[in-house]
């Protein structure tokens, strides 16, 4: 692609040229007197810079030819770095609605690179090119899922979604702890509603399923299909209750049965610290119930031979060990597929508490919740004896990080905060620094490393 660029800017070059200049022919065939009109200096000069100009448009693009993609692809993701300092001097809520923006106009770089082979990994019967997501709340609505996915995600989280549209809380509700890397947000489940979003996802499956018919690329029974419903990564709906609902279980239900079919998993959303009431349904009766309705409507609907989307919960940090021990007994007695842990805190864990808007009502993300979310993701680990795949989420901001939740039992990762401050950049140095902490310690996998510290 860039060779090409190359070749048509030096065309353009060429024609413009020409084009600035009479054709010098044309006098021959005059029958007036031949008048040798001199050169103006500015001219020549014009003439100069014009033939320098093809001169290091040609050169540049023999330089250019010779770059390879992966060095090309690099480069653009690099680049992304100088656009973050505009973001930051934006309003936080303003940022991210134009970074969504970005993502859905194709304005961000499209990974071409592989993923290192180590971090392929399988779960629910899914193939991941890697273990590093996109957390619910960035792209609420699923409106940038294809350029979300294309920066390189191995999956991609939207919502959560509400059956019914709503405004959320009151504006401001984003605030950023820029010095402690962190974020507290009251968003309040604002959402376009489940038709809004079915119909978006279901435009992006019907545009998949049409390529894939016309593609002429012949594919082996032997290579491994990685990505799923939404194209080249696992896409997840992440589903909320409306905040004057009266029943929950109805509008968790009512999100299966409309969106579940575009969905590689789905998530019961009952941790936002910012819907008045949703957080008791962790209790283990509230749960139990929850849980068992929801697995009834899905598993009630046809599927081909892929089967049902795989249902998880996505828990609280700010849960006690008796909180943490009825969930894995839930998770447990009813075969839950997976839990996401955790979502944001009401807490404000240090160095966060000396920042002046720690007072801001609202959950907290980033950098502070790392430990807490953790240790919760290691507990939880050992309570379910490793039986169902866990999402670790909260504070990840580096291949360290991801390491470190891994270690503590997660199959798979997610990133928000770090994303919003760091930008495209982040995913391809993540990826790079968890492939070099896996090799480091001998693990030829991600999958050898779940659990590691648990033992």
């Amino acid at each position: 692609m860039a060779a090409m660029a190359t070749r048509k800017l030096i065309r353009d070059a060429f024609c413009k040229a020409l084009v600035s200049r009479p054709f010098q022919g044309a006098r021959h065939f005059s029958s007036a007197p031949e008048t040798i009109h001199k050169i103006p200096h500015t001219s020549k000069k014009g003439r100069l810079l014009t033939g320098a100009t093809i001169g290091l448009v040609i050169a540049g693009g023999a330089y250019v030819s010779t770059v390879d993609e992966a060095t090309f692809c690099g480069w653009l993701f690099s680049a992304t770095k100088l656009v973050n300092p505009f973001f930051a001097l934006l309003d936080p809520e303003v940022a991210h609605r134009l970074g969504v923006l970005a993502a859905a106009r194709g304005w961000v770089p499209r990974e071409k690179r592989l993923d290192p082979q180590s971090l392929g990994l399988q779960v629910w019967g899914r193939n991941f090119s890697n273990p590093i997501g996109l957390a619910a709340g960035f792209d609420k609505h699923a409106e940038a899922v294809d350029g979300l996915l294309g920066l390189g995600f191995g999956f991609v989280e939207v919502g959560s979604v509400t059956p019914v549209p709503q405004d959320g809380n009151p504006k401001p509700r984003v605030f950023r702890l820029r010095d402690e890397g962190a974020v507290i947000n009251r968003y309040g489940f604002n959402s376009e509603g489940i038709v809004v979003v079915a119909k978006r996802l279901g435009a992006q499956h019907g545009k998949r399923k049409l390529d894939e018919t016309s593609s002429t690329s012949p594919s082996s029974s032997d290579d491994v299909k990685q990505g799923g419903k939404a194209g080249p990564g696992i896409l997840g709906v992440n589903l909320g209750k409306n905040k004057n609902s009266e029943d929950a279980a109805a509008d968790y239900v009512q999100g299966v049965h409309t969106l579940s079919q575009y969905a590689d998993y789905l998530v019961i959303n009952v941790s936002s610290p910012n819907t008045p009431g949703l957080r008791v349904l962790q209790g283990r009766k509230q749960l139990k119930d929850l849980v068992r309705k929801v697995q009834e409507a899905r598993d009630e609907m046809q599927w081909g031979e892929e089967g049902p989307p795989p249902l998880l919960v996505k828990i609280a940090p700010d849960l006690s060990k008796e909180d943490l021990e009825d969930i894995a007994a839930v998770a447990l007695a009813l075969r839950l597929d997976g839990l996401i842990i955790t979502n944001t805190t009401v807490s404000r864990p240090e160095p966060a508490d000396k920042n002046p808007l720690a007072a801001e009502a609202g959950g907290l993300s980033g950098k502070p919740l790392f430990n807490l979310s953790t240790n919760i993701l290691k507990e939880m680990y050992i309570l379910t004896r490793g039986k169902i795949p866990l999402v670790g989420c909260g504070g990840i901001s580096s291949g360290e990080d991801a390491y470190k939740k891994i270690r503590a039992g997660a199959s798979l990762v997610q990133l928000y905060t770090a994303f919003a401050y760091g930008g495209p950049a982040l995913i391809p140095q993540i990826k790079s620094e968890l492939a070099e902490c896996l090799e480091r310690d001998g693990f030829k996998s991600v999958q050898e490393a779940v659990g590691a510290d648990c033992t």
